[in-house]
């Protein structure tokens, strides 16, 4: 389209010329505009593909929709991160117990799941900075209306995610308080017998389990004891909240990822996201 309005202008100049009483004297040719330099290609990603480990019975943070396509606040995180460092994301399910086992074997590059940074998993592993930090929960029967002292909860059974940092508060705090813990490979499965009546109750993430048990018909008489799990026990337990975990060697992928989460936060992304999967919830925590 330069070119066009340039001859036409040339065609209306050459125009006006004619009808004047005197010759103007022509212009002088116009410099040959030099051609514009070809825009450069995007730069090439340090990592074309990222494999990303996800245990999809955590709603609402990973799950499966009906058409079987991973979702959930830890995949659109993982999605953003990937777009932030030019990677194509591919998910690799895998059983929670078997996470960091797992990572250490190649099977996948990271896991963008839920996992806490505690400072027993980063002897094995390493971690970025927190994407989000939210407290844990005993739940039980919201008609026991209990407070969540370790003692309350003797007598009960309670199930709890395998390796997770909810078995290890249950272990440390409530079986020596006469509470009886059974390790699940799934929590799904955990609100499974929970609602059959086989279990009093569990330990989950307050986040979690009230954007999905405690929000469904099954989940309707039972609530979380004492809002949360006792503060004092956060460090303890339950570390500084849920970070992408990544082999100890892959420091650069660290790096970049930290800046991803930066870039995220600062861009809006983050805030979007927290907002489409926990509504009015504060999850970045202290």
């Amino acid at each position: 389209m330069k070119h066009l309005f340039l001859s036409l202008s040339l065609i209306g100049a050459a125009s006006l010329v004619a009808c004047g009483k005197t010759e103007a004297p022509a212009a002088p040719a116009a410099e040959p505009t030099a051609a514009a330099a070809p825009a450069e290609a995007p730069a090439a990603s340090q990592w074309p593909e990222l494999r990303v480990a996800i245990d999809a019975t955590y709603k609402p943070f990973t799950y499966k929709t009906e058409a079987g396509e991973p979702a959930g606040f830890d995949v659109d995180v993982a999605k953003a991160l990937c777009d932030e460092l030019k990677s194509k994301c591919v998910f690799v399910e895998q059983a929670w117990d078997g996470m960091i086992p797992g990572l250490q074997a190649k099977k996948y590059d990271v896991i963008i799941s839920s996992m806490s940074i505690t400072e027993e998993r980063k002897q094995a592993v390493d971690f970025t900075g927190k994407y989000y930090n939210t407290p844990s929960c005993v739940v039980v029967k919201s008609a026991l209306n209990l407070g969540a002292d370790s003692a309350n909860f003797k007598g009960k059974k309670l199930g709890v995610l395998k390796a997770s940092t909810q078995e290890k508060y249950a272990m440390g705090e409530l079986q020596p308080a006469g509470a009886t813990i059974v390790p699940y490979d799934a929590q799904d499965q955990v609100y499974l017998d929970v609602k059959s009546g086989r279990l009093d109750g569990t330990v989950a993430d307050v986040v979690e389990v009230n954007g999905g048990f405690l929000s469904t018909p099954d989940g309707k008489d039972y609530a979380c004891a004492g809002a949360r799990v006792p503060v004092e026990f956060d460090a303890k337990y339950f570390g500084a909240g849920a970070g992408v975990a990544l082999r100890k060697e892959d420091t650069a992928l660290r790096d970049a990822l930290d800046a991803g989460i930066k870039a995220i936060r600062d861009n809006g992304k983050w805030k979007e996201l927290a907002e489409k999967h926990v509504p009015g919830v504060d999850i970045w925590g202290s």
